[in-house]
């Protein structure tokens, strides 16, 4: 997950960038709810309403600096879940309120400044309920709606009997986030409902720990696929984000991991590529471990994995990373056709509406959900299926991504 806190956690100079800024962010932060709070005090003057009011911002700015400062995700994973969650929740409705506010003073500056109109600050209360309704969806519903994205991709160099093939990608599965069976169990329906020819799993099946897929083992397992089921390591899958006693738990937490793609029906591909085949036709299906820009590790080696394949034949790449795509699958040697990635998660919050895209996190990840394409070459970036860090998603829901290939004619 590219949850905001992960992010500081990956790239240790914007932790240096936000430590510097800190006291302006915090300054800001403080003459927004000032400004804010002027309205709640037109609509009451209840002294524990007032007090609360404060007492709630104090508590989230104190644990920004604590995991700032202090704690860092590795230590307060909990903390991070529930600062997240909170500031979504006090900050955004806020910010679609303040323009009426706003529009209310540049009006009472020309009649010379009255008291706030109690009216104005209902409506502002009324616009910042809507925002706030919608957090609350996402938080505790957001997490298991599922949404089957579809793409239909067309090349010149497709085998003619791969004209239609369908696969599924999957991403992000984060199964120690999971707390309902029955939620997992309608997405895996979802997934079999597509009855495509391959699933493809791009990453990140855990947070931490191979221990934590033991209550998902079975359902997982349901997934169907004529042709096969796949996958890759994710950045998380290596449990490089807890502390281990030893180097010997943390090798053999990897290999417990490994064990348990087999164990419910996955081949993982590990910097190597096998060939998928159809009516005597076949295609490249290349896998390679995690590589990620920043501070993120570089485990994936592109040339290893593409020793053995053609030049000439169709390629489908599954790396974790979107910024692999960049750094190293166009400059390859070999042409990479359709690369299948994840890890932003569109980090759980954003808007996608009548074709508008927006995350906080495209300011991190140029590629960072969707479909994204360059001299031929296509990347989709799978928003993830589980979560993590902020319990839920807000306006980018869990994904199924369906693509068709065709031959252009």
């Amino acid at each position: 997950m590219q949850g905001f806190f992960e992010i500081l956690a990956g790239h240790n100079r914007l932790t240096r960038q936000m430590k510097k800024r800190l006291p302006y962010i915090l300054l800001l932060w403080l003459l927004a709810d000032i400004y804010f709070f002027n309205a709640i005090h037109t609509l009451t003057s209840a002294p524990p309403v007032l007090f609360g009011y404060w007492l709630l911002d104090v508590l989230l700015a104190g644990g920004v600096v604590l995991v700032l400062f202090g704690w860092g995700p590795k230590r307060a994973p909990k903390l991070i879940s529930w600062l997240m969650t909170a500031m979504l929740l006090v900050f955004v409705p806020k910010i679609f309120a303040l323009p009426v506010l706003l529009l209310e003073d540049v009006t009472r500056l020309l009649r010379g400044f009255p008291p706030r109109s109690v009216w104005v600050s209902e409506l502002a209360m009324g616009i910042a309920a809507i925002p706030f309704l919608g957090l609350l969806f996402g938080l505790t519903r957001g997490r298991h709606h599922y949404v089957v994205h579809k793409e239909t991709l067309y090349f010149d160099d497709l085998p003619e009997a791969f004209d239609g093939f369908i696969l599924t990608q999957l991403s992000d599965i984060h199964a120690g986030s999971f707390t309902s069976a029955k939620g997992v169990n309608k997405g895996i329906d979802m997934v079999n409902a597509q009855n495509s020819d391959l699933i493809l799993f791009t990453g990140d099946l855990v947070n931490n720990k191979a221990s934590e897929m033991d209550p998902w083992k079975e359902s997982f397992a349901r997934l169907r696929a004529p042709l096969g089921k796949y996958s890759v390591l994710g950045n998380h899958d290596y449990g490089d984000y807890m502390k281990w006693d030893n180097e010997a738990d943390k090798h053999a937490n990897l290999h417990q991991l490994k064990n348990v793609h087999k164990e419910i029906g996955f081949k993982l591909l590990l910097n190597e590529a096998v060939e998928i085949k159809r009516d005597g036709a076949s295609i490249a299906l290349i896998g390679v471990e995690n590589w990620g820009k920043g501070g993120f590790h570089k485990y994936g080696d592109l040339l290893k994995a593409t020793a053995n394949v053609a030049d000439n034949q169709f390629k489908i790449l599954m790396s974790h990373d979107p910024s692999h795509w960049e750094a190293k699958t166009l400059i390859s040697e070999k042409r990479i056709d359709l690369t299948l990635a994840g890890h932003t998660h569109g980090m759980q919050f954003g808007i996608e509406l009548f074709g508008f895209k927006w995350s906080p996190i495209k300011y991190m990840y140029k590629q960072w959900a969707g479909l994204y394409q360059r001299k031929g070459k296509y990347l989709y970036v799978n928003r993830g299926f589980g979560f993590l860090g902020l319990k839920g998603r807000v306006g980018i829901w869990p994904e199924i991504t369906v693509i068709t290939l065709k031959r252009k004619s």
